[in-house]
């Protein structure tokens, strides 16, 4: 089936979407740092089970074809991106769904998982972390001027956005991420992980250069009853590197 792109006004800004499938189990993925569908998840959005799932991969504010408005990172905005994205999936109607979040996606499905338990049918997320140490912020440190990234990674998200604002945004992502490291623990959503009461996938690429794996193994020891998925050849886009492998693992855990 065909993939339809469009949008809807949720809490005051129109959030675009992409949608496929059919099947009766609702799925929403939510794309990291900069990310869109388009630029995320394109492999899910096209080899996923179609009669079993219906995919939706959005663009929260400010990123992807949801501008305006311009991305900003108040203290809240992981909390803000869950509201945004559970009040888009009740506006087009699903009643309850499962939540696919990659990195920033995946804090922000954590969030929604804790916050909105009636709502998420099941959870997985990768590449995420629930609090910012002292060394994840020498590594955003390292990414914040994105001339510097690889050519394959800045092409997409150049084109997405222009210069400008993608090297702006970066930098405003990294001063606003790395504000969680000011507080005591780095606490971005520790407290609210044994909240999380639905059936939970956590998978990591042990070979993430981004997010060391002893923030997937701290989130699987936190929400009881997670599964834990190593992938020793996994970088942090396991699931667009390995596609098929991580594809088929989701499926399984969400039947």
């Amino acid at each position: 089936t065909s993939i339809t792109s469009s949008k809807i006004q949720v809490n005051g800004v129109h959030l675009h979407y992409q949608q496929t499938g059919e099947g009766s189990h609702a799925v929403l993925l939510l794309p990291g740092m900069l990310g869109s569908g388009q630029t995320d998840f394109g492999p899910q959005l096209k080899s996923m089970n179609k009669q079993l799932f219906t995919v939706v991969a959005w663009d929260p504010r400010g990123y992807g074809e949801s501008i305006p408005p311009s991305r900003d990172f108040p203290p809240d905005f992981f909390e803000r991106d869950a509201k945004d994205a559970v009040d888009l999936m009740q506006a087009l109607k699903f009643k309850k769904f499962s939540l696919l979040g990659w990195s920033d996606g995946g804090i922000t499905a954590l969030i929604a998982a804790a916050k909105y338990p009636a709502l998420i049918h099941k959870l997985v997320v990768w590449g995420a972390n629930a609090s910012v140490t002292q060394e994840d912020v020498r590594i955003y440190n390292g990414i914040r001027d994105v001339s510097k990234w690889s050519e394959k990674v800045k092409k997409p998200l150049e084109e997405l956005y222009g210069h400008t604002y993608f090297a702006k945004t970066c930098e405003a992502w990294v001063d606003g991420i790395c504000r969680f490291a000011e507080k005591s623990d780095g606490n971005i959503c520790q407290e609210l992980l044994p909240d999380i009461k639905c059936p939970t996938f956590i998978i990591h690429g042990e070979k993430d250069p981004l997010v060391p794996q002893a923030h997937a193994e701290y989130i699987h020891k936190h929400i009881k009853g997670s599964r834990l998925l190593l992938m020793p050849e996994g970088k942090h886009n396991l699931h667009l590197r390995f596609a098929e492998d991580f594809n088929r693992h989701v499926e399984d855990f969400l039947q």
